[in-house]
């Protein structure tokens, strides 16, 4: 990449430090611990009988297995295992996420379904970090008007809530600017597809949703950013990170292509700004 270019980093950690609602878990095998597991790689890709293999692991022939002890400075190679949802750290959002109508078979796009070019794109930063309510067409209008940008399908839209400042806490979960159906409407309608937020969601904080859902019957208050989705096909950026360190809200081109999880429905994406 050229010199002249310039790469922000708008993801966050996946760190088993941090505050979750289901918690981030992280298993190391070290250096002499993954030596010895490789000593025994052997029995792992030759033996396919299942009695030689309880043999071997038995008698442990020694012209079979090597150790630590075989390895430069008695190190092998680490190995660490992360238990997460695919909805941890920043991450996208597929169709298939926000489910389906009764009697409609599933026709979604799963993670691995979504078309890459969706995944890369001229980016838009809108700031609502001064805010404290939902974020609705009318507000976005406004953003869009005070920067002077005009809208072009393709384009992928950050919305920065100032949520990030809670990254790592219970709060993050708790308080921050939901996105309302009206503003993802209006947008889609332009020919946008892709949408992200450094909240840790677009709807509203869960409680308030089901205290809403408690009080008045109306199953519309649930979720009403995500089954949006059903029918109006776009991806959600969730938990993004570091939106203050972009130079302008215009001017980079953002590239968020997600790990391809077969089927899944989200992933892990290390969004990244590129600027001229």
């Amino acid at each position: 990449m050229s010199e002249l270019k310039r790469i922000i980093d708008l993801s966050v950690s996946i760190d088993p430090d941090f505050w979750e609602p289901e918690p981030v878990t992280r298993k190391i095998v070290n250096h002499q611990d993954g030596a010895d597991k490789l000593g025994k790689s052997f029995l792992h890709f030759q033996v396919m009988s299942f009695w030689r293999r309880c043999w071997m692991k038995l008698v442990k022939p020694a012209r079979h297995y090597i150790d630590h002890r075989d390895f430069p400075d008695g190190m092998g190679l680490s190995l660490m295992t992360y238990s997460l949802t695919t909805h941890t750290g920043t991450h996208i959002d597929a169709p298939y996420h926000y489910g389906w109508h009764a009697g409609k078979e599933d026709e979604q796009k799963t993670i691995s379904d979504i078309p890459l070019s969706w995944c890369y794109g001229r980016g838009v930063l809108l700031d609502f970090s001064d805010r404290h309510d939902v974020i609705d067409a009318e507000n976005i209008q406004q953003q869009l008007a005070r920067i002077g940008h005009k809208l072009a399908a393709g384009d992928i839209v950050l919305i920065n809530t100032g949520a990030y400042k809670n990254m790592g806490k219970r709060e993050y979960f708790t308080a921050y600017q939901a996105i309302d159906t009206s503003a993802l409407a209006w947008l889609i309608e332009r020919g946008i597809r892709v949408i992200g937020t450094d909240a840790f969601s677009f709807d509203r904080p869960f409680c308030e949703m089901i205290a809403d859902y408690k009080h008045s019957g109306n199953k519309d208050v649930l979720w009403p950013a995500h089954f949006f989705g059903r029918d109006h096909e776009y991806l959600q950026i969730e938990r993004l990170g570091n939106l203050e360190e972009l130079p302008s809200t215009t001017g980079f081109q953002i590239c968020c292509f997600p790990i391809k999880l077969e089927n899944a429905d989200a992933a892990w994406s290390r969004v990244v700004a590129i600027i001229d």
